[in-house]
């Protein structure tokens, strides 16, 4: 998590699969090719559904962090071309 800044924030905390990858979708659509997202989440399925989003559609999946005392997981993104 060292050094990563994100230029955009989604929070889908308390939602439930599939809300947090539709958001995603739409989410990914408005920013720029380059930029990071940070995706907070709270739905365990998150833990699969992400990465296989990102490598499905080319985005990077630069580091996913999971913080299970606070039951929060963190997706840094780099939207792809």
């Amino acid at each position: 998590m060292v050094g990563i800044k994100e230029d955009h924030l989604l929070d889908a905390t308390g939602l439930y699969c599939p809300e947090p990858v539709m958001m995603l979708h739409n989410k990914v659509r408005e920013i720029d090719i380059g930029d990071v997202l940070l995706v907070l989440a709270t739905d365990p399925s998150t833990q699969r559904d992400i990465p296989k989003f990102c490598a499905f559609l080319g985005h990077e999946l630069v580091e996913q962090i999971n913080e299970s005392e606070k039951e929060i997981f963190s997706y840094y993104i780099r939207k792809g071309s």
